[in-house]
């Protein structure tokens, strides 16, 4: 009986690792979170392997898991490329495998009309410096900015910039700025690491408690993935428990 307990936990421990374990990661081209409406980007699905094997997706306000192709962008191999990007597009894009038994961690992308926060895809470091830009999409050139984090103003750039130094745990946050006579970019969420964990490629910090969808949206995700695992491994504890009856 102890043999038999203990072999299940450890399954069920397995199956929880594969889980969390992802082989793939979706990056984005140009590596920005926000877009202007017009701009064109590819969304790149990463393979260890080198694999064709993978499939761009997307959850937005007007559709649910829709993948690259019905309806939107063109896909090319395990990459989809969006030639014009409207604001409709904004939502969560992640890459799934054609089987459907696994997927990469989600990305958020964010399409504004007339400016943009241009700040890292990625989780950045605690100790680094990370540079904020505010971009409009006329004119050209660089305009002063003020920046905002949860609402409230850190800052004011006259080049468009904003340098946060020396980053820590507490300077994460939803960030934002704004251009007179330009207008407000949409607001992006900035997540930072602890150097002394390995920080996954594609990690996304969680979407604000304000979003019900995208709450939802990543737990189904997150049972899709784990539910052939469990079914896996009970029918191979039912398969030894039925040998050792036997």
């Amino acid at each position: 009986m102890v043999i038999k307990t203990s072999l299940l936990f450890l399954l069920a421990l397995t199956s929880l690792l594969l889980c969390s374990t992802h082989q793939v990661r979706l990056t984005v081209s140009p590596s920005r979170s926000q877009l202007i409406r017009g701009e064109s980007v590819t969304l790149i699905c990463e393979d260890e392997n080198s694999s064709d094997g993978w499939t761009v997706k997307r959850n937005t306000t007007r559709g649910t898991r829709t993948e690259c192709g019905k309806g939107w962008g063109k896909p090319a191999g395990s990459s989809c490329s969006i030639s014009y990007i409207l604001e409709k597009y904004t939502g969560v894009y992640w890459c799934e495998s054609k089987e459907g038994s696994s997927s990469s961690s989600s990305m958020n992308l964010t399409v504004g009309g007339s400016v943009i926060l241009q700040s890292p895809v990625l989780p950045v470091m605690e100790g680094d410096d990370v540079t904020l830009s505010c971009r409009a999409k006329s004119p050209a050139h660089n305009l002063p900015a003020a920046f905002y984090k949860d609402g409230s103003f850190i800052g004011h750039g006259t080049t468009g910039n904003l340098t946060l130094n020396l980053v820590k745990k507490s300077d994460e946050g939803l960030y934002k700025c704004n251009i007179i006579d330009q207008g407000e970019s949409p607001s992006s969420w900035i997540s930072v690491s602890d150097k002394l964990k390995v920080a996954l490629p594609t990690s996304k910090a969680p979407p604000p408690a304000s979003d019900p969808v995208q709450l939802v949206f990543t737990v189904t995700r997150r049972l899709l993935v784990f539910c052939p695992y469990l079914i896996s491994t009970l029918l191979f504890v039912s398969f030894y428990q039925h040998r050792s009856q036997g």
